[in-house]
């Protein structure tokens, strides 16, 4: 069985989907990895670094990808077109049919890139749609990479920020300690909320679940919600939050308006999986702010939650520095790269045999499940217009002889009570 890894060649992706550690643990399961040369560079990983792990250094994309059973990206391939009218870059046309392609494929604003899949006979994996159960979390990129955009959130607030953050007295005077409102806590907001604090903020965070208010002031921050009924079911069984209603949205809206008034820093982290980004500041709040303030919106890529916030730009509004980075996480590729390589790592492992270092999907676990969009050459995942699987065969009549045999207590429950 082969990997290849090649290069991620989207603008500003400074991420590799593999490492050296990841490499060796591979190759000790039996696994032949092929690295493109070069695609550490961008996250400090040297082609020497991957051969030392065990890994055959490809001159280029076509000999890593050549007779590959599985290509680990960060990012989806590029197919012609997607870089601007004239471009020709199709990494999906060098990947082989039949083999899998495990990467972050953003498959709810890609119906044409799901098609591609299936045309090519790919078996595409979205990393993305990882189940949250609890055997999963080692899986979750999402996660993952979510913990290091709230950290650098943080640290480009306050590179944006004139003024200090911890309160310092000095023979000159006192500094007043900055004010930090943190809203959306996820994983990306919790972590936003622990570094503002260690950096000597006053902190405030806001979400529509009431379930994660606990969490908040665990990390010493002071929890701004409108707390109704409708907040009560505000989380999906996979634990994430739900669009609310008009009449919710309003008041919350009236409630942080007066709060970001008194903000020094604003980060914003509202996601809906397959929608919009939800308006969180409209443009009379940054109107309201104080010159010098600043607002970083995570969420810019799907649209924003920040009116005047601009995809790949830093801005000044009305006095107020709205930052709106692209692919945060890749601004910090040394450590996500480590960790999306483990996610990817931790998924693949269980799907290779053991012993002969084959590949063995088990295609009924909820990891496989979960993530796989096409196989085979058809879209396969319900949620874009998938077939549902098919229902399982009756199992054969036991042999006579064997009738009587007592049951295993113990039969298929190898998974109880993993989610």
């Amino acid at each position: 069985m082969k990997i290849a890894i090649p290069k991620e060649r989207r603008p500003g992706e400074a991420r590799v989907a593999a490492t050296p550690e990841t490499v060796r643990r591979f190759v000790k399961h039996g696994v032949s990895v092929a690295v493109e040369a070069g695609a550490g560079t961008p996250a400090a990983i040297a082609d020497d670094d991957f051969r030392a792990a065990g890994a055959d250094v490809a001159a280029d994309a076509a000999a890593a990808l050549a007779g590959a059973d599985v290509v680990l990206k960060v990012q989806a391939p590029l197919r012609p077109g997607e870089l601007g009218d004239g471009d020709t870059t199709d990494e999906l046309a060098a990947i082989p049919r039949g083999a899998l392609l495990v990467a972050t494929l953003q498959p709810y604003s890609d119906d044409a890139g799901l098609k591609a899949y299936a045309d090519a006979g790919v078996d595409a994996f979205a990393m993305e749609l990882m189940p949250r159960i609890t055997r999963a979390q080692s899986m979750d990129v999402l996660s993952s990479q979510s913990n290091l955009a709230g950290y650098k959130a943080v640290l480009d607030a306050t590179a944006e920020f004139g003024r200090a953050l911890p309160m310092m007295m000095t023979a000159a005077g006192r500094i007043n300690p900055a004010k930090a409102f943190v809203m959306g806590a996820g994983v990306a907001g919790l972590q936003a909320i622990a570094t503002a604090r260690r950096l000597g903020a006053i902190v405030s965070a806001t979400d529509v679940r009431p379930a994660v208010k606990e969490q908040v002031e665990s990390l010493g921050a002071h929890f701004v919600m409108v707390e109704s009924e409708e907040t009560a079911e505000a989380e999906t069984a996979g634990g994430y939050a739900k669009e609310m209603s008009e009449d919710y949205r309003r008041k919350q809206a009236e409630l942080v308006a007066e709060h970001v008034k008194d903000q020094d820093i604003v980060i914003t982290t509202a996601l809906i999986p397959g929608r919009p980004a939800p308006r969180l500041i409209d443009e009379a709040m940054v109107a309201s702010m104080r010159a010098g303030s600043v607002v970083v919106d995570l969420a810019v890529e799907q649209g924003g939650n920040v009116a005047g916030a601009k995809a790949g730009e830093v801005v000044v509004v009305d006095g107020v520095t709205i930052v709106g980075h692209l692919n945060v996480p890749s601004r910090l590729a040394v450590d996500a790269s480590a960790l999306y390589s483990r996610n990817l790592m931790n998924f693949l492992l269980p799907q290779i045999d053991q012993e002969t270092g084959a590949l063995a999907i088990d295609w009924e676990d909820e990891t496989v499940t979960g993530t796989c969009l096409t196989r085979g050459g058809a879209v396969v995942h319900p949620s874009f217009g998938g077939a549902p699987p098919e229902p399982a065969q009756e199992p054969e009549e036991k042999p006579a002889e064997a009738a009587d045999e007592p049951a295993d207590p113990d039969d298929g429950k190898e998974n109880e009570g993993a989610a």
